[in-house]
């Protein structure tokens, strides 16, 4: 078990509040659960107090061990020290507890003394622990002694622990609240008349991003400075030159940091496109739930008529994670398919080429085992990420108009199901999927490979720090990084990105710490029948247009469903309202005379000549792979390129 990967939680919560059924919740999957039972059974006449106890005992799965504490307050920290690391331990509750600590049978004692053991062996528990405690604090002080003594005890006895912990949740009327989520590590401030750098730290390193083949040497390009760079030999130009709205720029470049403020998309525009279609001439009920995606397409388009996407690209992140994230699956076959996406073969080429979208494959870097060491170093995370943002920068100089997102590497799924875990509170094996073979068959030991692999990343990293960064270094890796800062690019120039898969959906996850915008800027076609994108999709607010199940590979999914898209925000924009709200009869329009009366609707191919708005070109195709034609192609209006 693991909330928020974290090793050690505290559930705080007042009488009859659901403290304990929700600390029996984080704990239902675990396989071996020890509950501590620290509760005397109190007197036999109390048939009510014996009733709770009946109850408490009643919810317990028969796989559960129960050990009790009640003859000695010491005992629980002995219990804690000695556990082991497959274990999870349940200890309900503290306020018991120290109920027996004052009971006058263990008196005297020192009570100051034997609480702090109790967060000191809290600190030291090598296996998972979640401790309930009433949360007293809040109510009057007690009139008499006893009460008061009791009150003071479980006081300091929560704050220790609390203390002790790495995460502390307070249930209120069944709503759990969390008190101590990750500590996000805070960045010194860059003041503005820094230093001007050498010219070696502002010229970027620039890697190829259509057919060079991935080589050892090659580095991510450095930081994005605001003035260009001379070009390389070759190259007409720096498309990364471009200046980015809203980013804290220094001298030394673009700072990517906790808590920046991006654009949102615009709150009037889509209901106001989704109202829109209510007045439309359709002979059925309307477009159904794919009156999302018109929404979507006019909030980021900042119209109520948004056009179809015209100019698509499809970034392929390539990058392998070593070690048991990566069991089950064969020896250089992530650098095959990436090579033959280059080679417009596979699915996924092919399907870019009939969408007319343009395939861009990029290399990441190549994660460690996680269950051994960091997946990145600092510097990789910071590099990672700026590659990712220029990655969408450019995409957008380009004048695309919606970003793809993909992925395909040994080990993607383990590393986004860790990164699950660290933000979402998730259990390994429900988001991991199953493992499936290239004969077609289910390898359930692979599948425990890499469930093990990301509890001992989890277990290695409990005391690390929860930030979007920390994250990335520790959990996430190299293509998780790069799509990170994709995302946070894309949402800089107001370029929606459509999602497929669970590194795209585990970038959204992280990129909530460093800019909240980037989440309302993703659409998600499908879910694909993914365990850990449907649980990425409920947190990230993202509801999945489509259940089609397919699974042909990350990018490869959202490309079938585009077309679908595209026809209906072409229809969308193109059917003219209803004649009873037209103020027209029901004749039907002249035979020369475009169909809709109304002063308030435009139609894109009436209103604006093809002479004067050029094809959206894509200057750099994926080497031999298939690029967009521009053949179907039309001038969006309303576009707001950023």
């Amino acid at each position: 078990m693991s909330v928020d990967g974290w090793n050690t939680v505290l559930v705080l919560g007042g009488i009859r509040s659901g403290k304990s059924e929700f600390a029996e919740s984080l704990v239902t999957d675990a396989p071996v659960v020890r509950y501590v039972a620290t509760a005397p059974e109190g007197d036999p006449e109390d048939t009510e107090w014996a009733t709770r106890l009946a109850a408490h005992r009643a919810r317990r799965p028969g796989s559960w061990t129960t050990e009790e504490t009640t003859e000695d307050p010491r005992r629980l920290a002995d219990v804690l020290e000695s556990a082991e690391p497959n274990e999870m331990l349940l200890v309900d509750d503290l306020g018991g507890w120290v109920t027996v600590l004052l009971d006058p049978d263990h008196q005297p004692a020192d009570d100051v003394a034997t609480i702090t053991e109790l967060a000191e062996a809290i600190r030291g528990c090598a296996a998972r622990v979640v401790l309930v405690s009433p949360e007293v604090g809040l109510s009057l002080v007690p009139t008499t002694p006893l009460g008061r003594a009791f009150t003071d005890a479980l006081g300091a006895a929560n704050r220790a622990v609390a203390d002790a912990c790495d995460a502390v949740v307070l249930v209120v009327a069944g709503q759990p609240v969390w008190l101590k989520p990750a500590t996000t590590a805070t960045e010194p401030s860059v003041p503005a008349t820094a230093t001007a750098p050498t010219a070696a730290a502002t010229a970027p390193v620039v890697a190829s991003l259509a057919d060079s083949e991935p080589t050892p040497e090659v580095q991510l390009p450095d930081v994005l400075t605001p003035t260009p760079p001379a070009a390389p030999t070759g190259e007409p130009g720096n498309p990364w030159a471009a200046p980015t709205m809203a980013l804290p720029m220094v001298s030394t470049g673009l700072v990517i940091q906790p808590g920046m403020e991006l654009p949102m998309p615009d709150e009037y525009a889509g209901p106001q496109a989704v109202d829109r279609l209510a007045t439309l001439d359709v002979p059925g009920a309307g477009l159904g739930v794919l009156d999302r995606v018109v929404g979507f397409a006019a909030a980021t388009q900042g119209t109520s008529t948004p056009a179809a996407w015209g100019s698509v690209r499809v970034l392929l992140l390539h990058g392998d994670h070593a070690g048991g994230a990566a069991a089950g699956t064969v020896a250089g076959d992530s650098a095959r398919r990436a090579a033959q996406a280059r080679a417009g073969q596979g699915a996924l080429a092919r399907l870019a080429a009939e969408s007319g979208a343009s395939l861009q494959v990029v290399d990441t870097p190549a994660s460690a085992p996680i269950e051994d060491q960091p997946a990145l170093a600092p510097e990789q995370v910071e590099s990672a990420l700026r590659y990712g943002w220029r990655l969408a920068e450019q995409a957008a100089d380009a004048g695309v108009q919606l970003l793809v997102l993909g992925a395909c590497g040994a080990g993607t799924e383990a590393a986004a199901a860790a990164v699950l875990a660290a933000t979402a509170g998730a259990e390994p094996p429900a988001v991991l999927g199953r493992v499936i073979t290239d004969s077609g068959e289910i390898d359930d030991a692979a599948w425990m490979i890499r469930c093990a692999a990301v509890r001992d990343a989890l277990h290695r990293t409990r005391r690390s720090s929860r930030g979007a960064k920390d994250i990335l270094a520790e959990l996430g890796g190299g293509d998780v990084a790069v799509a990170t800062g994709v995302l946070l690019g894309a949402t800089a120039r107001r370029v929606p990105v459509l999602l497929d898969g669970p590194v795209g959906l585990a970038a959204g996850m992280v990129s909530r710490d460093l800019a909240g915008q980037a989440r309302h800027w993703c659409l998600l076609a499908d879910h694909g029948g993914h365990p850990a994108v449907r649980l990425a999709a409920d947190v990230l607010g993202l509801t999945p247009l489509l259940d089609l199940r397919m699974d042909l590979g990350e990018g490869a999914n959202a490309l079938v469903a585009l077309p679908l898209l595209r026809s209906v925000l072409a229809l969308s924009a193109a059917l003219p309202v209803h004649p009873s709200l037209a103020g027209t009869d029901d004749t039907g329009p002249a035979p020369d005379e475009p169909e809709s009366t109304d002063p308030s609707y435009a139609d894109p191919a009436l209103t604006e000549p093809d002479s004067t708005e050029p094809d959206f070109a894509e200057p750099e195709p994926a080497g031999p792979g298939p690029a967009s034609t521009g053949a179907d192609e039309q001038p969006a209006s309303g576009w707001r390129a950023g």
